[in-house]
């Protein structure tokens, strides 16, 4: 068996969020948040569910979830 003496030591590999490629979405996803914001989903899934929050989380937790990357 080898041993790492007298190896490099390899860097550490650190690489920002805001530095990775981001695709822009798929474009029936990108459609799909463009027509539930236009009719105001995110409020009226919010009143339909409202019964539903737990008194301890301060108010409205519950926010759709986008699919799309780029939303």
């Amino acid at each position: 068996m080898g041993t790492r003496e007298g190896q490099e030591k390899q860097e550490d590999i650190w690489i920002a969020s805001g530095d990775v490629a981001r695709s822009p979405g798929h474009p029936f996803y990108q459609r799909m948040n463009e027509l539930l914001d236009g009719e105001n989903f995110d409020e009226f899934a919010e009143g339909l569910c409202r019964k539903f929050y737990a008194p301890r989380m301060g108010g409205l937790v519950w926010r759709r979830v986008s699919i799309s990357a780029g939303s």
